[in-house]
Parts: C-alpha cells; sequence; structure tokens
C-alpha cells in the first residue's frame, strides 16, 4: 500500500468516525455527553482538514503516491 492510500483510507476512517459521532451527538439526551461528543467532533474535524489537505498534497508534489 502506498503512502496516498494509506493517508486516503486514514481520512476515508476518520469520516465514518465523524459521522458515528455525529449520530451518537443527535441520539443522547445528557448534555454534558453532547457537549462531550461535540468537543470530539470539533477535532476530528480540525485532523479531516489536516488529512485532506495532505491528500492533496501528495497528489500534486508526488504522483507517484497516487
Amino acid at each position: 500500500m502506498t503512502v496516498g492510500s494509506e493517508v486516503k483510507s486514514c481520512y476515508a476512517s476518520i469520516k465514518s468516525a465523524e459521522a458515528t459521532l455525529n449520530i451518537l451527538a443527535n441520539k443522547t439526551q445528557d448534555q454534558q455527553t453532547k457537549e462531550n461528543f461535540d468537543q470530539v467532533q470539533k477535532l476530528i474535524s480540525e485532523i479531516i482538514e489536516d488529512l485532506q489537505q495532505q491528500v492533496m498534497y501528495l497528489s500534486r508534489e508526488e504522483p507517484q503516491y497516487k
């Protein structure tokens, strides 16, 4: 597996985790739990942004990793 495909796989996994957290946050009735989910979702969003930038970099600068 190339670096590019590993980064893309990681990106997909993180996006899936984000979606799952969103579902759980919407289902919970406990306000503290909901706030915790929201905090984690914000962190994951930052990670997703970073990974997205990395995927774009690898595609642009490192064509051998496509």
